[in-house]
């Protein structure tokens, strides 16, 4: 028996197929332009509305396609029912389980295991730059009801993403502004019924933030942490590039960017950035900087060291990618990554292997 055939042989028990599912993000409002996307992880409290497992979607746009008025946290639960796909324009039946009387709810979307959810915004009046004002960071409890909003004009002037270092009775709150250019640290204590904050810390500056015709406005977005070596990485859509930002957790001053990671003909303006199960970076490309029809809405995937590793679409169509995230280990029964699009109105959830298969091709 060749090779080949015997490995095929000890692994005819693993399915062909992935685990995937896709569902729509258009709730009952119409709201469209699904930007955040997050797992609830394990150990989160029972008896609430969201449990462990549940993929939860922020919109940015309401249901006229006004960019920075979108209000609603919709829900997924991966053994329940998808929510099938409508026009835009038309209401949908993605359960949701927030309406916000803030407007714009961005990528800034997080949970703690502790039973609090964070989303920001960024608002507009008429969904353009002209009207973009100062966003806050809101938190909501597990039954998704609003617990306390978070303001500041100099930490939290416009929070476009988050990512957050959980350590069940305290965590860090990291949040990137994209109208300041800045990414400021939250230090909290977690209790049974609500979060406090400790302490606020401005860590990083510089990034570059422009408006943008056709995505609104352009600044640092996605955030991830890596705890072992206590770096903050940083998707710099603006600058086309990924920095670090050393000692993220304690530093107690500001630094300009940080030291660059990543930058070559792969980014198209990277959007959200999480870390794979296998230790790689993951980035979206949005496509409003260095744009190639050919190479639509991908997902990049790079090493800590900066070395370009694997991309795909998630659509046909430029600047349909956004969220994503991650879920080390699994976000729900085999699931452990997210990815919006913004073009259908919709996301997808897999159950992908934690490392590349000995018998996929290098596939560049």
């Amino acid at each position: 028996m060749s090779p080949v055939a015997a490995q095929a042989t000890d692994n005819n028990s693993r399915p062909f197929l992935p685990r995937l599912i896709i569902s729509s993000t258009i709730p009952g409002n119409g709201d469209l332009n699904p930007y955040g996307i997050a797992f609830v992880p394990a150990g989160f409290p029972q008896n609430g509305t969201i449990a462990s497992g549940d993929i939860l979607v922020s919109n940015f746009n309401n249901s006229s396609n006004l960019q920075g008025t979108g209000t609603t946290i919709i829900k997924l639960t991966p053994d329940g029912s998808v929510a099938p796909s409508v026009p835009a324009g038309e209401s949908g039946n993605a359960t949701t389980i927030f309406s916000s009387k803030l407007n714009g709810l961005t990528t800034a979307l997080g949970v703690l295991s502790g039973g609090f959810i964070f989303v920001g915004n960024v608002p507009t009046q008429d969904g353009t730059i002209g009207t973009i004002s100062n966003g806050a960071l809101q938190v909501l409890d597990r039954q998704g009801n609003l617990l306390t909003t978070l303001t500041d004009a100099v930490f939290l002037d416009s929070p476009w993403d988050l990512t957050i270092s959980d350590h069940g009775t305290s965590a860090q709150v990291f949040v990137s502004n994209v109208l300041s250019g800045t990414v400021s640290r939250l230090d909290l204590t977690v209790g049974s019924s609500n979060i406090t904050v400790m302490r606020k810390t401005q860590i990083a500056q510089g990034y570059t933030h422009v408006p943008n015709a056709a995505a609104l406005v352009l600044g640092p977005t996605g955030l991830a942490y890596d705890e072992s070596t206590d770096v903050l990485y940083v998707a710099s859509t603006a600058d086309n590039a990924i920095f670090s930002i050393p000692h993220a957790g304690t530093a107690s001053g500001v630094i300009d960017k940080g030291t660059l990671v990543f930058s070559d003909t792969h980014l198209r303006g990277p959007l959200a950035l999480a870390f794979a199960p296998n230790g790689n970076l993951l980035t979206s490309n949005g496509d409003a900087v260095n744009p190639d029809p050919t190479h639509p809405s991908e997902i990049v995937e790079f090493t800590k060291g900066g070395e370009f590793v694997r991309q795909y679409n998630v659509d046909a169509g430029q600047g349909a990618a956004f969220g994503i995230t991650t879920a080390l280990p699994g976000g729900g029964p085999g699931f452990n990554f997210a990815a919006v699009n913004d073009a259908t109105n919709a996301f997808a959830v897999y159950g992908l292997a934690p490392f590349l298969d000995k018998f996929a091709s290098d596939g560049k």
